[in-house]
């Protein structure tokens, strides 16, 4: 492992460890899941299915785990999909979901290219700008009207984290080197419990 990649890794697992920390102790929340590096289509998949059973099992109403199960699967998607690599090719992304009787907080984290950063800091203001109306607006054009990326994507991803929590998209960007961040995106979503 190059000296680079270990510089990625530890800004990475160091914000990791800040959120982990944050909501375990400062807000007084339970983990439910996290998980620190590659994500699998696999594992994607296990995550998904392990949440949504522990959310049943919780008695979260279907509707709230139906939004957990979308937002999910959405967020991962576009971590195996978008998260860039280090020099190495790591990609270092990380998922931390944790619950209180009144809330689910997800936090999804991976690298981006610094020149790609305006670009996502912008869309996400945009987003959060808008109120749910808004939000369900821009999804139909988006899926009407939305231009393919080189990578498979439309845009819909951060839309639809927005229009399924029903709530603002909290983010933050960590400079890591001269091309790479740690981006990561924290989603609340209200529970209501059955």
């Amino acid at each position: 492992m190059s000296k680079d990649s270990n510089s990625v890794l530890e800004v990475c697992n160091s914000r990791y460890q800040e959120i982990y920390g944050n909501y375990n102790i400062s807000m007084n929340k339970k983990i439910v899941v996290s998980h620190f590096g590659e994500f699998s289509q696999d594992l994607v998949n296990s995550i998904s299915n392990g949440v949504e059973e522990t959310m049943i099992e919780a008695g979260d109403k279907k509707g709230t785990v139906k939004r957990m199960f979308s937002i999910l699967v959405e967020g991962l998607q576009n971590i195996r999909l978008h998260g860039e690599k280090d020099g190495d090719g790591n990609q270092a992304s990380f998922l931390i979901i944790a619950q209180d009787e009144s809330e689910y907080l997800v936090t999804l984290a991976n690298l981006v290219f610094n020149s790609n950063r305006e670009t996502i800091l912008e869309r996400l203001e945009e987003i959060n700008s808008y109120d749910e109306k808004e939000v369900k607006a821009l999804y139909m054009e988006v899926l009407t009207n939305g231009i393919i990326s080189n990578k498979g994507g439309a845009g819909l991803g951060f839309i639809t984290m927005a229009m399924k929590s029903k709530n603002k998209l909290n983010f933050s960007v960590q400079e890591i080197d001269d091309s790479l961040s740690c981006f990561s995106l924290e989603i609340k979503i209200n529970r209501k419990k059955s």
